[in-house]
């Protein structure tokens, strides 16, 4: 299944991609119209958290199912045209990215791969798919982008054993890593570089793990407008998803919502020659085969 948040006239609404077509069944509305729970969940996160994840996508496919033997199923439906894609989960707990986790990337910025490089993006620098972010040329002239998958957690969890940790795994999305790498050079942290406003565009679904069976092996391609900059393959992956879990699980407890970037192949803007930067006007696009495409327009 794919999942996914959006504005529609005004409101939120978290649903799941219609089948062969570019709409969304409106989940609120099914729960309201074919459940008897009157405390169904009211977001996608809220979702995550109450019902396993394997019970919540029966839940969901019993709700289809009945909207489609019913007369009037297209009243439970929007058109991606008519909608506004948000973060998949917005916000999230948490987005815990590791940095250097591709040998390729390391190397075109001249860093090490032996180094854990883990920070945080602030939950304020989210975006949804086809979501226009300022250029921010009035603080840096080096906005980089990152096309990486995203890991989606699905239940709490700390001090996880690697050979646990898929368990926890709710699903996947894409993640455009942005940042001003001006800033980055700057400061110690990572954080003001990675977290600027449209810093963390994500989306445009979450694709429920049982859709991508191998996520370990799978395309990132990045665009900027027709040219493509990267083109990778998660297999390059140092630390792999279940390690990456294990680590982060010994620090912190991982809540149901949060994401985890998984870093970036070679490719990015920095590591050309000569450098080349986002640029007011352009149009990135991150495909991973198995969850879609996530565009970002840079404004004027």
């Amino acid at each position: 299944m794919k999942f996914l948040t959006f504005m529609h006239d005004e409101k939120t609404y978290y649903g799941v991609k219609v089948k062969r077509e570019d709409k969304a069944w409106v989940l609120p509305k099914l729960f309201e119209s074919f459940s008897d729970d009157p405390d169904y969940p009211k977001s996608l996160i809220e979702g995550i958290s109450k019902y396993n994840t394997l019970d919540f996508q029966e839940i969901v496919r019993k709700l289809v199912d009945e909207a489609e033997r019913s007369e009037n199923a297209e009243e439970f439906k929007v058109n991606f045209n008519d909608i506004t894609f948000l973060a998949p989960v917005s916000p999230p707990n948490n987005v815990i990215a590791f940095g250097r986790n591709y040998k390729s990337h390391a190397e075109e910025l001249s860093n090490n791969v032996d180094e854990l490089y883990v920070f945080t993006k602030a939950a304020t620098s989210l975006v949804g798919d086809n979501a226009t972010i300022p250029n921010h040329q009035d603080i840096t002239n080096s906005l980089d982008y990152e096309g990486e998958l995203g890991v989606v957690i699905g239940k709490r969890g700390k001090k996880i054993h690697e050979s646990m940790a898929l368990d926890y795994i709710y699903g996947y999305t894409i993640i455009n890593d942005i940042t001003a790498r001006d800033l980055q050079k700057e400061h110690v942290d990572a954080f003001l570089s990675k977290s600027l406003e449209g810093g963390c565009p994500m989306g445009p679904y979450i694709v429920t793990k049982d859709e991508l069976p191998q996520p370990e092996n799978t395309t990132i391609v990045t665009k900027v407008n027709n040219d493509i900059r990267q083109d990778g393959s998660t297999s390059e992956m140092v630390l792999k998803i279940d390690k990456m879990i294990a680590e982060i699980s010994k620090y912190i407890t991982l809540e149901p919502g949060d994401v985890i970037a998984t870093g970036t192949p070679g490719g990015v803007g920095a590591g050309m020659n000569p450098p080349q930067f986002l640029q007011p006007g352009d149009t990135v696009r991150i495909s991973i085969n198995g969850i879609g495409t996530l565009t970002t327009h840079i404004s004027k």
